[in-house]
């Protein structure tokens, strides 16, 4: 797909394509209008020499190795340090989030926040993912990679910050607004952090996991949304992703039982229109099927003896439920 930036007068429809493929704008560019399109990657950032990195942080191959799903009191400390820093960073890389920046700009603050408190920025070389953040702008999904794409006002972009630090990752991410964005792109980033809470509320000992997808499911479908069920929240620890499975959509196969010192993620995608998916050539970037707008949130979490632990709240940019908030 070209990289061209298209002119400020496009063709009529019949008009021969403007980034110069010899077919008809209609049949080329034209059903593009709008929509995010792949940019230039720029090479792959380094980290000091000092920080401690993951196992895959050379190669980019992950080790096939498996983890206790119950973790022990000292793993359980060393994650809260960071889940405090990811989320620290994610509202930092929020904030700076301007119209006019490019996605690679984002990439560039988050990986230099990252590096300067002495941690690895997770996503870098996971499994050859190019980038140190994930920035997913409007029908992008998930796993957007920053590039040379420009961020403009009325977008919405969701940043996925995660950390490495102390032998174990911190995941969190949240949507944001640039500039003034329509009422229903803000009621989506509305529904898609209340079905993130209605999720992380059904977190509860002795129960199914697949309560946290009946809870998610109901909540989007009362405001006549999306759930994207192609991605799911995952365990989370000294491994990026462990074998625990989270369904943003109710499948009752989906019944492992919640146990004290668990922990995993909560991060539905919403979208305005179908669950349905499309991937990008670079096996990544995930779209919407019919191109409508997705938000995200995501927040790392702890069973506890009596309910959850929101490991990523402190500080965070979603710090509690919309409804509990003063």
């Amino acid at each position: 797909m070209s990289n061209q930036t298209p002119p400020a007068v496009l063709p009529v429809a019949s008009d021969p394509c403007w980034c110069g493929s010899g077919r008809k704008y209609k049949r080329c560019h034209k059903p593009l209008e709008g929509k995010i399109l792949p940019g230039v990657v720029s090479p792959m950032r380094t980290v000091p020499a000092g920080i401690a990195k993951p196992p895959y942080a050379d190669t980019g191959e992950v080790p096939r190795t498996e983890e206790a799903r119950v973790k022990s009191p000292e793993v359980i400390e060393r994650m809260r340090y960071a889940c405090d820093m990811a989320a620290e960073i994610l509202k930092l890389a929020g904030d700076f989030v301007k119209p006019g920046m490019t996605t690679n700009d984002i990439d560039v603050f988050v990986h230099e926040e990252t590096v300067k408190r002495g941690a690895y920025p997770s996503p870098l070389n996971y499994h050859h993912y190019p980038k140190s953040v994930c920035t997913s702008l409007n029908e992008v999904i998930c796993h957007g990679i920053p590039d040379s794409t420009v961020v403009n006002d009325g977008d919405i972009i969701n940043l996925d910050v995660t950390c490495y630090v102390n032998g174990v990752h911190g995941d969190t991410n949240a949507t944001f607004f640039v500039g003034e964005v329509d009422e229903e792109s803000k009621l989506l980033t509305s529904v898609a952090e209340e079905c993130m809470w209605k999720g992380i509320e059904a977190v509860v000992p002795g129960r199914p996991i697949s309560d946290i997808g009946k809870a998610i499911e109901t909540h989007a479908k009362l405001h006549r949304m999306g759930v994207i069920r192609a991605f799911i929240g995952h365990g989370i620890g000294e491994l990026f992703h462990s074998d625990i499975q989270v369904l943003h959509y109710y499948d009752s196969r989906n019944n492992m039982i919640m146990r004290p010192g668990m922990t995993f993620t909560v991060e539905p995608m919403i979208s305005l229109g179908t669950w349905q998916h499309k991937m990008w050539d670079d096996d990544w970037t995930a779209v919407t099927a019919d191109g409508k707008r997705t938000a995200q949130f995501e927040h790392t979490l702890l069973v506890t003896d009596t309910g959850v632990e929101v490991l990523t709240a402190k500080g965070a940019v979603s710090p509690s439920a919309p409804w509990n908030r003063g």
